[in-house]
């Protein structure tokens, strides 16, 4: 479970997130959606210990991260917009150093299983310099996903990966969160948060300006309404 409760973040004199407070529950995915300049990645930064929050909690699978920081981070797997890769290792000296430092006891068979499920088998020698956009956004979920953990943060997930990737990244998502993780998706794709997101928080100026199940968010918008019209209705059209 991922619990935050009053987050607050300050640059010198602005404020990218102002008293911000959910939840998600294993096994939901969470859309995180907002225009630019909302918070979104300084909130995902505060969940993933690379920023440190100014007021407020942030719990990961029960523990808190400020007091309980290893304890908390061994449960968490944060993947960032743009892949940040080691330059000399290649796909699986970046798994094996991932698993080196995570403990994972039977990493071969589990980067088998994850350079098959995210396209990457053959190119286990290559160096970061040698793969696409894409797929150095599959090697980096990969090595998240490689100690199994409780928590689940992908940031802008799809960029640069290809329509067949997509789908298989998509797949990937859900297919974890159904295994019980606790899953946050921030994305400006909007059908992406439509077709797999269970629960969708809007972030306006650091706020939340909107947040509930897509049913909850249609219902409470009047009806059979679009993602994206919700969205620019409570953004002022951000």
């Amino acid at each position: 479970m991922i619990e935050v409760e009053g987050l607050v973040k300050a640059y010198q004199n602005v404020t990218a997130v102002d008293g911000l407070s959910f939840r998600v529950a294993k096994g939901e995915v969470l859309g995180l959606v907002g225009p630019n300049g909302a918070g979104k990645t300084t909130t995902l930064r505060c969940l993933a210990g690379i920023l440190p929050p100014n007021a407020g909690t942030i719990r990961l699978a029960g523990f808190d991260l400020i007091a309980q920081p290893v304890e908390s981070r061994r449960r968490l797997a944060f993947m960032p917009d743009e892949p940040r890769l080691f330059e000399y290792l290649t796909v699986e000296d970046h798994l094996a150093f991932t698993a080196r430092m995570y403990g994972v006891a039977d990493a071969a068979a589990r980067a088998r299983v994850l350079l098959d499920e995210l396209e990457l088998a053959g190119k286990e020698r290559a160096l970061p310099a040698e793969l696409s956009r894409g797929m150095k956004q599959k090697l980096v979920v990969a090595c998240g996903l490689l100690h199994d953990p409780e928590v689940l943060v992908f940031d802008e997930p799809l960029t640069g990966i290809d329509p067949g990737g997509i789908r298989k990244m998509k797949q990937t998502i859900v297919r974890r969160a159904a295994a019980g993780s606790a899953v946050i998706v921030s994305s400006h794709l909007l059908p992406l948060v439509e077709e797999i997101c269970s629960r969708v928080l809007v972030l306006s100026h650091g706020k939340a300006v909107l947040q509930g199940t897509l049913e909850e968010i249609r219902a409470g918008a009047g009806g059979d309404t679009s993602l994206e019209e919700i969205f620019l209705r409570v953004t002022g059209g951000a």
